[in-house]
């Protein structure tokens, strides 16, 4: 079925994986996390821990590197049985400033096509994770400019939309949004009868993977690259 956007006035953006590469610098340090306890447990097992305790975290830490290091210390204590040096604590820190100190690296065609579209339409950003880290990278990004308005939400559910939209004063019908997760960035949207386009990164956290019988009847398109959104909006 053909999806028709001439009614659109408000372009959502998520940020992380949708405009600058995030998960692949979670991954590198899940793995050097696990070198860091391989003398108590095997890799799989310590992946294993820490995504079990980050989901058990995930209501009283919310999301971003700072609730991934809480976890991974208290992962290294429980896998260790507290007996984890304070040495090895200090390293698992470190992990944490390392990642929030990476570059902001933009993906292919980012700036040309926010440069492009911001001539016609609204565009904002609406991510999850920490505040302060998520205004530091889009400061390091260099594309504020583009955007009308920026929302760190606190999770990306229907409500969570809702309550931005409202506040945007924009109807569903008049507004897209762009992501790379399935579960936080198309589903919640097509719910509440808005528009949504799936840009897939190579790498996905594995609490935002969702099943075919959860996209099954659901209208939205997905796209190789942002690129291609210029084809289709104008």
């Amino acid at each position: 079925m053909e999806i028709n956007y001439k009614n659109i006035k408000v372009i959502g953006f998520d940020a992380d994986d949708t405009l600058w590469v995030n998960e692949t610098y979670f991954r590198e340090a899940e793995e050097a996390f696990c070198k860091l306890l391989l003398e108590y447990e095997t890799p799989n097992k310590i992946d294993q821990e820490l995504f079990k305790m980050e989901m058990n975290n995930l209501n009283l830490y919310g999301y971003g590197v700072k609730a991934f290091v809480l976890s991974m210390v208290e992962s290294a204590l429980e896998i260790s049985n507290n007996n984890v040096s304070n040495k090895t604590i200090e390293k698992i820190l470190n992990i944490g400033k390392n990642m929030l100190n990476k570059p902001v690296e933009l993906l292919d065609g980012v700036e040309d096509v926010l440069k492009e579209l911001s001539k016609k339409y609204r565009l904002i950003l609406a991510t999850k994770g920490d505040l302060l880290d998520q205004e530091r990278k889009l400061e390091k990004s260099g594309l504020t400019s583009y955007f009308h308005h920026i929302e760190v939400l606190s999770d990306k559910k229907e409500a969570n939309y809702s309550k931005l939209l409202n506040h945007l004063d924009v109807q569903p019908s008049e507004f897209l949004m762009i992501g790379n997760s399935l579960k936080s960035d198309v589903l919640p949207i097509v719910n509440l009868k808005a528009h949504a386009i799936h840009v897939p990164f190579h790498t996905t956290w594995a609490h935002e993977e969702v099943s075919e019988n959860e996209t099954n009847g659901k209208s939205y398109k997905t796209i190789s690259s942002l690129r291609e959104l210029l084809k289709i909006l104008n």
